[in-house]
């Protein structure tokens, strides 16, 4: 129950970062952080303990009762996966608007816009 309370303390830390922070890097780090968090939820739903991998041979009879999900950690690692694409275009366009105005700050951007 702990590893859940873990999973919501680290995504209400990433919408703070998100709704209160006005420095671009630390927004996409609490996007980081929520995503981290919601990886980190989906593999406790997956778990089971004492539970084995679900690999099945001719030779052992499947008992699904004492086997892990493997959906979960499909999904977790396909979200990794999508999670760094985001991150690395959010760190480019970050940096363009850095080079564009001098500033991370988006009060100052969003001053700019004209």
């Amino acid at each position: 129950m702990v590893e859940y309370f873990l999973c919501m303390v680290l995504f209400c830390l990433g919408l703070y970062a998100i709704l209160i922070k006005r420095n671009l890097i630390k927004i996409i780090i609490g996007l980081a952080i929520m995503e981290y968090a919601m990886n980190l939820f989906f593999i406790l739903l997956g778990y089971k303990k004492g539970a084995t991998v679900p690999i099945f041979s001719s030779l052992t009879e499947p008992h699904p009762e004492v086997m892990v999900d493997p959906v979960a950690q499909a999904m977790v690692v396909a979200n990794v996966v999508i999670g760094l694409a985001v991150t690395f275009i959010l760190v480019i366009i970050a940096i363009l608007i850095y080079e564009k105005y001098g500033t991370f700050d988006i009060r100052d951007v969003n001053k700019l816009k004209g």
